[in-house]
């Protein structure tokens, strides 16, 4: 079903619940990213690609301070809040997210009130596809549009962080919302965190013969149970060991130094980080050159080193990694934050059928519940559509 045929259902959906039509439509795509994980909070680089499952918003703005929602995805009533109470810790439920950008942009300054915000997803949730961002950018933008803010799309992405950091508790970096927010169809968005600049570097799997899979291992992460804090902590502390800004300031020559000035269980974190930081400058470098298979080795090292030194894996990511490796992928690698979630595998076009099959065997031999496979390519960034 396309986005102007949901943004239609959607349409109608809140005439029925709301009892009126809605001002507007608005879609944020989830994101799968190439390379770069856990390099944003470090003020690094990263490499994503948004997908073309969207998180849908439809929306009507309210003159008495309210602030009422509704999801597709659950059975429960509307949430009802008011605009003026919201606090961090306020919302426990999923409508921490949307709330927490009304919050975000109030504590901005900018003269925003209530809405009646209807919800649809075809993100899945859960498997490091960012469904969080896609629906606090879907919110920014339709808020965006409401309410007559003028903000760039980069802006309301850090709207959307500042969201899910302060009002949801999730301390993640920038890169899930910048990615919703700011990419373009045929093209992975190589982010500067640091500089806080972007630049769109052509990708078309399909067009070298190639194809991006997804395999969503089904297994559950949730980065705001602690493990998530806990190693952007510990490379926070490393920085200020080191006498730096940020781990972005380090290159791979200065990891024997780094390594002998550390305690040890704070090694392996500094390796990651600076090693992908590389992988995300050289995935660039071949992308540019039009060596889409130079990415593939690229992606399986970065798996090597999440699963080793950040050690944020599982069996069921481990799993896929090397089934598909053994029949024939050019590379993959966990994606996300981790504890879970999906699997990207690049592999020519004519590969991917006996590959996922592969995977699929693989799994139920191992009595893990069956993945959920499907191709991307890069889509669009958050807008409106209807």
């Amino acid at each position: 079903m396309g986005l102007r045929t949901r943004g239609d259902r959607m349409t109608e959906v809140f005439r029925r619940i709301f009892g009126a039509n809605p001002e507007g439509v608005w879609a944020a795509p989830g994101r799968v990213n190439l390379i770069g994980e856990h390099t944003d909070y470090n003020d690094g680089f990263a490499l994503p690609i948004a997908i073309p499952q969207h998180t849908l918003v439809a929306a009507r703005r309210r003159q008495d301070g309210r602030l009422r929602l509704h999801s597709a995805q659950g059975d429960g009533p509307v949430i009802d809040l008011r605009v003026d109470r919201l606090a961090p810790g306020a919302v426990s439920t999923w409508g921490a997210y949307p709330a927490g950008v009304v919050w975000a942009l109030r504590e901005a300054g900018h003269p925003v009130g209530g809405a009646d915000l209807h919800v649809d997803s075809t993100v899945p949730a859960g498997a490091g596809l960012s469904s969080s961002a896609a629906l606090e950018c879907a919110v920014a933008f339709a808020y965006n549009d409401l309410y007559g803010l003028d903000l760039s799309a980069t802006a309301l992405a850090l709207i959307g962080q500042r969201a899910e950091n302060a009002f949801a508790g999730v301390p993640c970096g920038a890169m899930d919302q910048l990615a919703s927010a700011c990419c373009t169809a045929g093209a992975a968005l190589h982010l500067d965190i640091r500089a806080g600049a972007h630049q769109q570097i052509p990708f078309a799997p399909q067009g070298h013969g190639m194809s991006l899979l997804v395999v969503d291992t089904r297994v559950k992460h949730d980065l705001g149970d602690g493990a998530y804090a806990a190693l952007r902590a510990g490379c926070e502390q490393a920085a200020r060991l080191l006498g730096l800004a940020a781990l972005r300031d380090l290159t791979p020559a200065d990891l024997p130094r780094a390594a002998t000035a550390l305690p040890a269980h704070l090694v392996p974190l500094v390796r990651h980080v600076v090693t992908e930081n590389a992988r995300v400058t050289d995935a660039v470098s071949h992308l540019r050159a039009g060596r889409l298979a130079a990415l593939g080795p690229i992606l399986t090292d970065g798996h090597a080193s999440l699963r080793d030194d950040f050690r944020i894996s599982c069996a069921e990511s481990d799993l896929v990694v090397d089934t598909a490796l053994a029949h024939g992928a050019l590379g993959a690698r966990m994606t996300g934050g981790g504890f879970g979630g999906s699997v990207i595998v690049l592999a020519e076009e004519g590969r991917v059928e006996a590959l996922g099959a592969a995977v699929t065997t693989a799994f139920r031999a191992a009595g893990y519940q069956a993945p959920h496979l499907f191709p991307v390519s890069p889509a669009a960034g958050a807008r409106r559509i209807a």
